[in-house]
């Protein structure tokens, strides 16, 4: 069964516990609504907490380690995938500073887990400029249009990753 996914049974999809690079303490969202939601999505595997609060917009769990403190963290960000690769957007609601997860993804690009629905999977992620940068910023606006307004409120550009899946 190497390589095959572990489930736990019962009712709801367990979170995930099968192979995967990230192993350690899992440290909860100081925020309590990325927390609960986190949870909430894990324990349904995807069914339930699965929209960005109210507006109706998909969500995915990004889970990284933490740069500082070596702990596992998640996070909800928005959904923006095209043929199966996803962009991770570095907005923190267009603040002047970057979301501390932007950090986590530069110290550790191979050591990611993308969760989209009942299955997370583990990813590489790398930062993108240029001409890729705006087409993945378009297909990000078109899921998610307060991007634009995020970009238009800061003076740092906001950056973009791509999570690939890792080849099994």
């Amino acid at each position: 069964m190497a390589g095959r996914k572990k489930r736990l049974t019962g009712s709801a999809p367990a979170p995930y516990i099968g192979p995967m690079p990230l192993e350690g303490e899992y440290e909860p969202s100081p925020s309590g609504w990325v927390r609960d939601q986190v949870a909430e999505y894990e324990a349904s595997g995807g069914q339930r907490a699965n929209t960005l609060r109210d507006t109706g917009l998909p969500v995915i769990i990004v889970t990284t380690r933490g740069n500082k403190s070596g702990k596992i963290r998640k996070t909800a960000l928005m959904r923006v995938e095209h043929d199966g690769e996803y962009a991770l957007v570095a907005s923190l609601g267009g603040a002047p500073k970057h979301p501390v997860w932007y950090y986590n993804l530069l110290a550790d690009p191979t050591t990611v887990i993308i969760q989209d629905g009942p299955e997370p999977f583990d990813a590489t992620v790398r930062q993108i400029h240029g001409d890729e940068k705006a087409q993945w910023w378009e297909r990000a606006v078109a899921a998610y249009p307060p991007y634009a307004e995020y970009q238009a409120k800061t003076e740092r550009e906001i950056p973009v990753f791509v999570a690939t899946r890792k080849a099994v």
